[in-house]
């Protein structure tokens, strides 16, 4: 058995007295979880293995990661072995979903995972089936998505991305931890993790998140720069809404050495002017300056939206993430996936603030972008079980620098 309590999948000759595995690389052993790669399909002695473990470590947890082969996970991949991620007591089996056109990448990355040498890293599966990558997974983070093609409108990327959540959910429904927690990366993210989660009833609602901790940070980086302070000192930034240009960064409740943001910058014309478009399109300016997108960054803020469930929140600060809005305190419309300030006790769980301040300017913002993810459900109604949805999007807000 696996440091979870699971029975382990099958890997190795059973009846090898030595952990010796003649042939490197991917060994054609396949199991309901995928192919095992290289040192991970050695046949351990897991008695005499879970006994050399560190005392202090926990039961293992299985980490599913979509689009394993790109730019992101590149980033991801190795701070979830590190530890980093998830803590430095905490093994880990990396479920590896990629396709058929990527799979030969994938398992180019489970070399380099292989060569590193991760003691926290048990075991690495490679499938190119979400049946098989989700299997009794513990955490799915989704990075995967298609990316817009020329020409194509936000409700076209709806509607093709969806199509692929959808088969997610449904597999995640099928064959993940009763607990399992999703963690929605591929754009347009949130109504992303409304397709999985309307496909996944077997999960919590609460489960499914969208990330937009990547906009907490830069705006938390903003206020930073414009105020002449560290970022540590930045407290309580929240982001409202959805991850596109109707997003909503809150300087309204937002502090800076303990003090309130628009105290510490009293010029109110830039906080409201000009910060949320600065937040908005830094990932343009990042390719801008170096040709790429923010996948070392990204790969940052998922880290941190994870670390987030599993550590308490600071008194006086918040965390973001775009999660199910039944029975928010806001007024904020049902049966969306919203971002909004989020607290944890560091159990995996988290509550929403009730007590952040709306003003009216806040208030005009958080409105138009519930509209707007109220008319991207209904562009995707045929793909979550309900009828009769109209797709109204008139305007393309997919952020700059973003396919």
């Amino acid at each position: 058995r696996d440091g979870s309590g699971r029975a382990a999948p099958r890997r190795g000759d059973a009846n090898s007295s030595k952990n010796i595995q003649p042939n490197a690389g991917l060994q054609e052993i396949t199991t309901d979880n995928g192919q095992c790669y290289g040192m991970f399909c050695y046949n351990f002695e897991f008695e005499r293995t879970e006994e050399e473990l560190p005392k202090h470590w926990k039961p293992m947890i299985r980490v599913a990661v979509s689009g394993a082969a790109g730019q992101i996970s590149n980033h991801l991949l190795f701070q979830i072995a590190s530890g980093l991620t998830f803590g430095e007591d905490q093994p880990v089996a990396l479920h590896l979903l990629g396709s058929d056109r990527s799979k030969d990448a994938v398992q180019g990355v489970a070399m380099e995972l292989e060569d590193s040498c991760y003691p926290l890293l048990r075991e690495v599966w490679i499938s190119v089936d979400p049946l098989q990558a989700f299997r009794d997974a513990d955490w799915a983070i989704l990075i995967g998505a298609k990316p817009r093609g020329p020409g194509m409108e936000r409700s076209d990327l709806l509607d093709l991305n969806g199509q692929i959540f959808q088969m997610q959910g449904k597999a995640l429904n099928e064959v993940a931890d009763p607990d399992c927690k999703v963690v929605v990366v591929g754009n347009p993210c949130n109504t992303n993790a409304l397709i999985a989660m309307q496909n996944a009833p077997n999960l919590k609602r609460k489960n499914f998140h969208a990330l937009t901790r990547l906009d907490q940070n830069r705006a938390r980086s903003q206020l930073a720069v414009k105020s002449n302070c560290h970022y540590a000192s930045v407290k309580n930034v929240a982001i409202w809404g959805n991850h596109s240009t109707t997003q909503v960064p809150d300087f309204v409740n937002a502090t800076i050495l303990g003090e309130p943001a628009e105290k510490v910058i009293s010029d109110q014309d830039w906080l409201e002017e000009e910060f949320t478009p600065v937040v908005q399109t830094r990932g343009a300016a990042v390719i801008k300056k170096w040709g790429r997108s923010s996948g070392a960054s990204t790969a940052v803020s998922i880290s941190d939206h994870i670390r987030s469930l599993l550590k308490p929140t600071e008194e006086g600060d918040c965390f973001c993430m775009a999660v199910c809005t039944d029975g928010n305190p806001y007024g904020i419309e049902e049966g969306l996936i919203y971002s909004m300030p989020l607290r944890s006790k560091g159990d995996g769980d988290y509550e929403i603030i009730e007590d952040f301040e709306i003003n009216d300017y806040l208030r005009e913002k958080i409105v138009k972008s519930q509209e707007e993810l109220m008319n991207e459900k209904g562009c995707v109604s045929h793909l979550i079980g309900e009828e009769g949805g109209a797709c109204a999007i008139t305007e393309d807000t997919m952020l700059p620098g973003e396919n």
